[in-house]
């Protein structure tokens, strides 16, 4: 699999490049956004790691570029305390983020984590649960990782899609926010403002209005609650 790192920090780019052809990665440094969304449109990579600071256009504008044309999934590499830019990265569709300073190995495991995600059917639960799942005029294919809206394909990121899945395969069961980073994300220490990203993102493609939903319910205090589902079968 092939990795674009996008830094204009030579250090950075160089020792994440090492770590990743470590674990059997493909890796291309490019240290410009301009250069970064061209080589990725002309050639697209397996997954983009990006920096938010970078010449010629930002890391935001580079992946909203991308987001618009293509389905790479993105990991960005932010500062610690640059929150807004954050929240504005995962709006805009990035699949994970890495605060700077990081640990290479974090990153090589995000990578990992990001592209089974992306790559691989999501696995069913260990009792052997439905794999289609209808709300209304929702249908959520799971083998196919597909969600369709009245018959039209919703344009979902790989983690829009797991979490969609996870809330619709419990329904009526309120979860925390730390709790669904934990069973979605795979870790309780990230940062909580992610779920709000992504619930919000999700009701904006699944909701019949996203301003008032009902399907995915705040439970004020605790996080989130999918009202309603209705199993298929298990194809």
């Amino acid at each position: 699999m092939r990795i674009l790192v996008v830094d204009d920090d030579s250090n950075v780019s160089e020792v994440v490049a090492r770590y990743l052809r470590r674990e059997g990665f493909e890796v291309e440094i490019v240290a410009d956004g301009r250069v970064a969304v061209d080589r990725a449109l002309a050639d697209p990579p397996d997954l983009i790691v990006l920096d938010l600071m970078l010449p010629g256009i930002d890391g935001l504008e580079v992946c909203r570029r991308l987001r618009a044309l293509a389905p790479v999934p993105v990991i960005m590499l932010t500062a610690r305390g640059d929150e807004s830019d954050r929240v504005i990265g995962l709006e805009l569709g990035a699949d994970d983020y890495v605060a700077k300073p990081f640990s290479p190995k974090e990153l090589v495991a995000r990578v990992r984590a990001v592209l089974r995600r992306a790559k691989g059917p999501l696995a069913p639960p260990p009792s052997s649960g439905p794999l289609v799942f209808e709300d209304g005029d929702l249908r959520v294919d799971v083998a196919a990782r597909q969600a369709r809206l009245r018959d039209d394909v919703v344009p979902l990121t790989a983690r829009e899609f797991e979490l969609l899945v996870f809330l619709m395969r419990h329904p009526q069961e309120a979860f925390r926010r730390e709790d669904l980073l934990q069973h979605v994300w795979g870790s309780r220490h990230g940062d909580t403002s992610t779920i709000t990203v992504h619930v919000r993102r999700l009701r904006e493609k699944v909701e019949p209005e996203p301003s008032n939903p009902t399907r995915i319910a705040t439970v004020w205090g605790v996080g989130y609650r999918w009202e309603g589902v209705a199993p298929v079968g298990s194809r």
